[in-house]
């Protein structure tokens, strides 16, 4: 697609939470109008419909320019393609039932919509304004002919989210079920890995750890025992954020053999980046064997750090060497080495998946005319 940084169409945005809704209107990859919050209504389908409603028709009148589409990341489950809520959402529990929610908008509206998972769209944010230009950029800047297409995204929040983007296209799958929640938790059998990545999962490793579950703390009030501005058992908390760390490498271990790309995380979990990013890359430079006794690694591709500037320096520079074409004078270069790396987001969740849904809308709507 074009580089939507310097394209001006108008997508309204939607920040859809349990509690409220923002909404807002983007050009070129920023906001340009004041965001709008309204309560969500979200047991009540006839008043939540009536709030995104209200809420884009404010945005709308405050406008000098009409919006071309509506962009959004929604609760799954989801037919997302054909704009569909419906099953177990907790916290829109009025949709259970099925909701044709972008064809009710595109009605009330009269241009697209565009509904996505926030995983989905978080990666592809980071895939075309965040973690992969930044990386190959850094890669041109240091020399290196390795360039990156791939990007698998995490989000460490409220649950466990996931994003792939292949290629520059983003992977939503063939029944929008993208998934990396319903792994299996490496250290609790018959678990799910999101028991283990997760704000829940923080209070209760550090309740078990610390020897006191009726704790009441919140992770950022255990990261800051992390960091001992705060009091509390210290050595429990950075164990907490370790654990956390290691059961999500788990997971990422099986993405990253599957899709080959970088990594890139963000959430509000990441803001214990320090403590978390040794556990993924303890079990994702792990071995595994073969049943005569092979060692093998974990992941084929050498795993960097890439926020260590050391780690990304060794990265840039790979096992370039030059060889011989066969029968002539000529040379190539060649990098024998694969390698991947990870990351916590720079651009943050938030904008990451405003972006995504900024530039999914545009290109979509470039690729159907």
């Amino acid at each position: 697609m074009a580089n939507f940084k310097t394209d001006s169409r108008i997508v309204l945005t939607l920040d859809a939470g349990g509690t409220n809704m923002v909404f807002g209107a983007m050009r070129g990859g920023e906001f340009i109008t004041e965001p709008i919050t309204l309560p969500a209504n979200a047991s009540n389908l006839d008043l939540c419909l009536q709030t995104m409603v209200l809420g884009f028709s404010t945005i709308i009148n405050n406008l000098q320019e009409k919006p071309v589409a509506i962009s959004f990341a929604f609760p799954g489950p989801a037919d997302y393609p054909a704009g569909i809520i419906g099953g177990y959402l907790p916290n829109f529990p009025s949709f259970r039932d099925g909701v044709a929610l972008g064809p009710f908008l595109e009605d009330k509206f009269g241009i697209p919509v565009f509904i996505n998972n926030d995983g989905d769209l978080y990666a592809y944010g980071e895939a075309l304004g965040g973690a992969l230009p930044e990386i190959n950029a850094r890669l041109a800047a240091a020399g290196s002919a390795k360039r990156y297409h791939n990007l698998i995204g995490y989000t460490f929040g409220t649950g466990f989210g996931i994003g792939t983007v292949i290629g520059g296209k983003l992977n939503r799958g063939d029944n929008s079920c993208v998934e990396t929640f319903c792994l299996k938790h490496p250290k609790i059998t018959d678990v799910i890995v999101e028991e283990g990545v997760s704000i829940r999962a923080v209070k209760r490793v550090f309740g078990e750890l610390s020897g006191n579950p009726a704790h009441n703390l919140e992770p950022k009030e255990i990261g800051a025992i992390c960091e001992g501005t705060a009091p509390g058992n210290r050595e429990a908390a950075i164990k907490t954020y370790e654990e956390l760390g290691e059961v999500a490498g788990d997971a990422m271990a099986t993405a990253a053999t599957l899709i080959d790309g970088l990594i890139c995380i963000g959430g509000g979990l990441m803001n214990s980046d320090k403590y978390i990013m040794p556990g993924i890359l303890k079990t994702m430079r792990s071995k595994i064997h073969t049943l005569s006794g092979e060692e093998v690694n974990r992941v084929q591709m050498k795993v960097y750090n890439l926020d260590d500037p050391e780690e990304f320096a060794a990265f840039a520079a790979g096992d370039a060497r030059e060889l011989k074409v066969y029968g002539s004078d000529r040379t190539v270069t060649y990098d024998p080495q694969k390698r991947i790396g990870v990351m916590r987001s720079k651009i943050g969740a938030s904008k990451a998946i405003s972006l995504g849904a900024y530039a999914f809308a545009l290109n979509q709507m470039d690729e159907n005319e």
